[in-house]
């Protein structure tokens, strides 16, 4: 019988900057509601992602997946790219 990992969460985000080997930073953004007046609010959440074959770059909409704990801050890999960034001229 095999043994089954636990639903883990999946965020999808933007790859901000390349903070070292097999590192990157990934900005999620989502939406909520004003406690009082309603209005809908941007925000955004910086993530320590673990980039294993450093194949992500800058601007790469990206798939992140939480993890054990794999230094000070980093507690979440990536699992794929989902759109590349375009090139820079």
């Amino acid at each position: 019988m095999g043994q089954t990992r636990n639903k883990r969460k999946r965020l999808q985000g933007v790859v901000t900057s390349k903070t070292g080997d097999k590192s990157i930073k990934v900005t999620v953004a989502y939406k909520i509601p004003h406690p009082r007046f309603q209005k809908v609010i941007n925000r955004k959440t910086v993530l320590h992602a673990h980039d294993e074959k450093n194949e992500t770059n800058p601007g790469d909409k990206v798939e992140i997946m939480e993890t054990r704990p794999l230094s000070k801050l980093k507690r979440w890999r990536t699992t794929r790219i989902l759109e590349a960034a375009p090139p820079l001229d």
